[in-house]
Protein backbone atom coordinates (compact mmCIF):
# COMPACT_ATOMS: atom_id res chain seq x y z
CA UNK A 1 0.00 0.00 0.00
CA UNK A 2 1.41 3.48 -1.13
CA UNK A 3 1.34 6.08 2.26
CA UNK A 4 3.45 8.89 0.65
CA UNK A 5 4.82 9.87 -2.80
CA UNK A 6 8.14 12.15 -3.45
CA UNK A 7 8.36 13.57 -6.69
CA UNK A 8 7.39 16.51 -9.48
CA UNK A 9 4.40 17.58 -10.40
CA UNK A 10 3.65 16.92 -14.01
CA UNK A 11 -0.27 17.58 -14.59
CA UNK A 12 -2.93 19.43 -12.82
CA UNK A 13 -6.09 18.72 -13.62
CA UNK A 14 -9.76 19.46 -11.95
CA UNK A 15 -9.78 16.63 -9.35
CA UNK A 16 -6.42 15.08 -9.83
CA UNK A 17 -2.69 15.18 -10.11
CA UNK A 18 -0.25 13.41 -12.30
CA UNK A 19 3.05 12.76 -10.10
CA UNK A 20 5.87 11.83 -11.74
CA UNK A 21 8.08 9.82 -9.65
CA UNK A 22 11.46 8.90 -10.92
CA UNK A 23 9.70 8.68 -14.40
CA UNK A 24 6.92 6.68 -13.18
CA UNK A 25 3.19 8.70 -13.46
CA UNK A 26 1.01 8.36 -10.23
CA UNK A 27 -2.66 9.57 -11.09
CA UNK A 28 -3.77 11.09 -7.35
CA UNK A 29 -7.37 12.04 -6.63
CA UNK A 30 -7.47 15.43 -4.88
CA UNK A 31 -9.79 18.24 -3.25
CA UNK A 32 -10.19 21.71 -4.84
CA UNK A 33 -8.39 22.93 -2.06
CA UNK A 34 -5.53 20.77 -2.15
CA UNK A 35 -5.03 21.03 -6.16
CA UNK A 36 -4.84 25.16 -5.73
CA UNK A 37 -1.86 24.87 -3.67
CA UNK A 38 0.01 22.63 -5.24
CA UNK A 39 3.49 23.68 -6.90
CA UNK A 40 3.57 24.83 -10.44
CA UNK A 41 4.49 22.47 -13.00
CA UNK A 42 7.46 20.91 -12.43
CA UNK A 43 7.88 21.35 -8.65
CA UNK A 44 8.85 19.33 -6.07
CA UNK A 45 5.86 17.75 -4.27
CA UNK A 46 5.71 15.40 -1.60
CA UNK A 47 1.84 13.96 -0.64
CA UNK A 48 0.80 11.88 2.06
CA UNK A 49 -1.44 9.15 0.42
CA UNK A 50 -4.14 7.11 1.23
CA UNK A 51 -4.79 3.81 -1.40
CA UNK A 52 -7.42 2.68 -1.77
CA UNK A 53 -9.03 -0.85 -3.74
CA UNK A 54 -12.21 -1.19 -5.16
CA UNK A 55 -13.19 -3.81 -7.79
CA UNK A 56 -14.31 -1.97 -10.44
CA UNK A 57 -12.20 0.94 -10.32
CA UNK A 58 -8.71 -0.99 -8.87
CA UNK A 59 -6.08 0.80 -6.84
CA UNK A 60 -7.25 4.70 -6.07
CA UNK A 61 -4.68 7.13 -4.27
CA UNK A 62 -5.82 10.19 -2.95
CA UNK A 63 -3.42 12.54 -1.87
CA UNK A 64 -2.84 15.60 0.93
CA UNK A 65 -0.21 18.07 1.58
CA UNK A 66 -0.23 17.40 5.05
CA UNK A 67 -0.72 14.39 8.05
CA UNK A 68 -3.47 15.84 9.18
CA UNK A 69 -5.42 15.92 6.28
CA UNK A 70 -4.76 12.34 5.74
CA UNK A 71 -5.90 11.43 8.70
CA UNK A 72 -9.14 13.60 8.62
CA UNK A 73 -9.85 12.06 5.38
CA UNK A 74 -9.69 8.69 6.88
CA UNK A 75 -12.02 9.38 9.69
CA UNK A 76 -14.59 10.95 7.92
CA UNK A 77 -14.73 7.54 5.27
CA UNK A 78 -15.73 5.62 8.77
CA UNK A 79 -19.03 7.64 9.05
CA UNK A 80 -22.15 5.96 7.50
CA UNK A 81 -22.76 7.87 4.19
CA UNK A 82 -19.58 9.54 4.15
CA UNK A 83 -17.42 8.11 0.83
CA UNK A 84 -13.99 9.36 -0.52
CA UNK A 85 -15.87 12.22 -2.51
CA UNK A 86 -18.03 13.86 0.24
CA UNK A 87 -14.93 13.33 2.33
CA UNK A 88 -12.87 15.57 0.22
CA UNK A 89 -15.94 18.16 0.07
CA UNK A 90 -15.83 18.51 3.42
CA UNK A 91 -11.58 19.42 3.68
CA UNK A 92 -12.32 21.84 0.42
CA UNK A 93 -14.44 24.26 3.25
CA UNK A 94 -12.99 23.08 6.69
CA UNK A 95 -9.33 22.56 7.34
CA UNK A 96 -8.56 19.44 9.53
CA UNK A 97 -8.21 22.13 13.30
CA UNK A 98 -11.88 24.13 11.62
CA UNK A 99 -13.47 20.54 11.19
CA UNK A 100 -12.28 19.84 14.65
CA UNK A 101 -13.61 23.12 15.97
CA UNK A 102 -16.91 22.79 14.10
CA UNK A 103 -17.46 19.32 15.50
CA UNK A 104 -17.05 19.74 18.93
CA UNK A 105 -19.24 23.01 18.89
CA UNK A 106 -21.90 21.12 16.93
CA UNK A 107 -21.54 23.43 13.56
CA UNK A 108 -23.59 21.20 11.63
CA UNK A 109 -23.95 24.14 8.96
CA UNK A 110 -20.86 24.45 8.61
CA UNK A 111 -20.09 21.33 8.03
CA UNK A 112 -23.13 21.12 5.54
CA UNK A 113 -21.63 23.64 3.52
CA UNK A 114 -19.86 21.04 1.66
CA UNK A 115 -21.23 20.04 -1.75
CA UNK A 116 -23.29 16.57 -1.41
CA UNK A 117 -23.36 17.06 2.16
CA UNK A 118 -27.27 17.34 3.55
CA UNK A 119 -27.57 18.85 6.61
CA UNK A 120 -28.69 15.14 7.81
CA UNK A 121 -25.12 13.96 6.93
CA UNK A 122 -23.72 17.11 8.63
CA UNK A 123 -25.59 16.07 12.01
CA UNK A 124 -24.15 12.73 11.78
CA UNK A 125 -20.47 14.30 11.01
CA UNK A 126 -20.10 16.32 13.76
CA UNK A 127 -22.13 13.93 16.05
CA UNK A 128 -19.45 10.85 15.38
CA UNK A 129 -16.72 13.70 15.00
CA UNK A 130 -17.33 15.06 18.33
CA UNK A 131 -14.09 15.04 20.90
CA UNK A 132 -12.34 13.20 18.46
CA UNK A 133 -8.50 14.39 17.60
CA UNK A 134 -9.18 15.06 14.40
CA UNK A 135 -6.41 17.30 13.67
CA UNK A 136 -3.42 15.85 16.00
CA UNK A 137 -0.08 17.40 15.73
CA UNK A 138 -1.07 20.93 14.31
CA UNK A 139 0.30 22.49 17.74
CA UNK A 140 3.90 20.71 16.42
CA UNK A 141 3.54 21.27 13.18
CA UNK A 142 3.38 25.27 13.74
CA UNK A 143 6.12 25.08 15.92
CA UNK A 144 8.36 23.58 13.18
CA UNK A 145 6.50 25.10 10.13
CA UNK A 146 9.82 27.41 10.06
CA UNK A 147 12.40 25.25 9.28
CA UNK A 148 10.53 22.22 7.58
CA UNK A 149 12.59 19.13 7.38
CA UNK A 150 13.85 18.08 3.58
CA UNK A 151 12.14 14.56 2.87
CA UNK A 152 14.93 12.12 2.44
CA UNK A 153 15.09 11.05 -0.95
CA UNK A 154 14.12 6.69 -1.01
CA UNK A 155 16.48 4.45 -2.44
CA UNK A 156 16.27 3.29 -6.26
CA UNK A 157 15.35 0.16 -5.33
CA UNK A 158 12.61 1.31 -2.64
CA UNK A 159 11.37 3.30 -5.39
CA UNK A 160 10.76 0.81 -7.94
CA UNK A 161 9.46 -1.30 -5.37
CA UNK A 162 6.59 1.41 -4.60
CA UNK A 163 6.40 1.92 -8.15
CA UNK A 164 5.61 -1.63 -9.20
CA UNK A 165 3.00 -1.60 -6.53
CA UNK A 166 1.62 1.31 -7.86
CA UNK A 167 0.59 -0.38 -10.86
CA UNK A 168 -1.02 -3.50 -8.68
CA UNK A 169 2.03 -5.84 -8.43
CA UNK A 170 1.67 -7.59 -4.89
CA UNK A 171 4.92 -5.92 -2.56
CA UNK A 172 6.35 -9.53 -2.04
CA UNK A 173 6.50 -9.87 -6.31
CA UNK A 174 7.55 -6.93 -6.29
CA UNK A 175 10.58 -6.92 -4.63
CA UNK A 176 11.58 -9.97 -5.95
CA UNK A 177 11.60 -8.82 -9.27
CA UNK A 178 13.18 -5.34 -8.37
CA UNK A 179 16.11 -7.54 -6.44
CA UNK A 180 16.81 -9.94 -9.28
CA UNK A 181 17.08 -6.71 -11.56
CA UNK A 182 19.46 -5.07 -9.14
CA UNK A 183 21.60 -8.15 -9.41
CA UNK A 184 21.77 -7.99 -13.14
CA UNK A 185 22.03 -3.92 -13.40
CA UNK A 186 24.38 -3.50 -10.80
CA UNK A 187 24.17 -1.27 -7.13
CA UNK A 188 24.66 1.81 -8.86
CA UNK A 189 21.67 0.92 -11.26
CA UNK A 190 18.69 4.12 -10.74
CA UNK A 191 15.18 3.90 -10.21
CA UNK A 192 13.92 4.34 -14.20
CA UNK A 193 16.04 1.45 -14.95
CA UNK A 194 15.11 -0.71 -12.51
CA UNK A 195 11.61 -0.38 -12.79
CA UNK A 196 11.95 -0.99 -16.75
CA UNK A 197 13.99 -4.41 -15.58
CA UNK A 198 11.77 -5.12 -13.07
CA UNK A 199 8.86 -5.28 -15.27
CA UNK A 200 10.46 -7.57 -17.95
CA UNK A 201 11.60 -9.69 -15.13
CA UNK A 202 7.53 -10.04 -14.36
CA UNK A 203 6.69 -10.45 -18.68
CA UNK A 204 8.85 -13.63 -18.27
Amino acid sequence: MIGRLWGLVAEVGEEDALIDVSGVGYVVRCGSRTLGRMPAIGGQIDLHIESQWGEQTGMTLYGFLDRNERRAFVMLKTIQGVGPKAALSVLDVLAPADLQAAAARGDQAAVARAQGVGPKLALRIVTELKDKPIADGLVMAAHTAASPAVPAKPSATGEAVAALMGLGVAEPAARRVVEQASLRLGDGAEAPALIKAALQELGR
